[in-house]
């Protein structure tokens, strides 16, 4: 498998690992992979979440993308109307909550349907999607095998998929996965008290596929996605208040960074092309 290293404008390198199907295509195999290229990502998490509305932008842009839907925008999708009408797409919100939907004003385009459920429900989709996004959503999903296979469905020919998510491996959201939903969202509203059940709930974190190893590129290959980029992102910001921890944290990301432990990374950035 061709692994394509990355040269950032820090010390660090990120790789991806782009996957391609067998089957000889006279179309560049590295669509996905040269437009991360040309983007100089930068493998520590604070640019996965400062770049990612540029990320999705360059997408949509180097793909030609005019068909869009982020996944699970609920409340607060990453565009506004205004940003939407400059890209020049026609975006639609999903939500598995029509409750969140309802939030929106009635100047965004909504669909409300559960990413991994029963895709009888939006036949109309079948096919309809040049690109597909989400930000913080598949932890959510329970079976993120079976939201692969339904995003697969929905994408036109050449269609890329893109979710931005936690893994499952790095401590503070393995411990969220092990604990009750109930403690687990108090300590999250103790931490971070903006995060109310009005303004930004939480929600049952369950990691369905949510990491970088290669048994998820091996999963979606199987879904027949046939090139798979895989980004980890290292570091977090949970133990700013605890100092001693801080620190000890900040040195293993160091060398979980430099030797790229996939399996330790925090944040991934995982994008397949139908």
């Amino acid at each position: 498998m061709p692994t394509l290293t990355l040269d950032p404008p820090s010390r660090s390198s990120a790789k991806i690992e782009n996957k391609v199907s067998a089957s000889k295509t006279p179309e560049n195999p590295r669509v996905v992979a040269d437009i991360f290229e040309s983007l100089g990502v930068d493998n520590y998490h604070v640019w996965a979440w400062d770049n990612y509305k540029r990320v999705v932008s360059s997408l949509c842009s180097g793909l030609g993308a005019r068909r869009i839907m982020e996944i699970g925008g609920g409340r607060d999708p990453l565009f506004d109307r205004t940003e939407i009408d400059a890209l020049g797409v026609e975006m639609t919100i999903n939500d598995i909550s029509p409750s969140e939907l309802a939030v929106l004003p009635p100047v965004y385009k909504t669909a409300h349907f559960d990413v991994a459920g029963d895709t009888d429900a939006v036949p109309h989709l079948r096919g309809a999607l040049d690109f597909a996004f989400s930000r913080m959503v598949f932890e959510h999903v329970e079976d993120g095998q079976k939201a692969w296979a339904n995003l697969h469905e929905m994408l036109a020919p050449g269609g890329v998929a893109l979710a931005f998510m936690p893994s499952l491996y790095a401590l503070p959201f393995t411990i969220n996965w092990l604990l009750p939903h109930k403690l687990t969202s108090a300590i999250v509203k103790r931490l971070q008290p903006h995060r109310t059940d009005e303004a930004d709930p939480v929600f049952p974190a369950l990691y369905s596929w949510c990491s970088a190893g290669d048994r998820v590129r091996r999963m979606l290959s199987q879904i027949g996605y046939r090139e798979i980029v895989i980004l980890p992102f290292y570091g977090h910001f949970y133990y700013k208040r605890f100092p001693l921890v801080r620190t000890v944290h900040a040195r293993f990301t160091e060398l979980a960074r430099k030797h790229d432990w996939r399996l330790l990374a925090t944040y991934i950035y995982i994008a397949a092309r139908k």
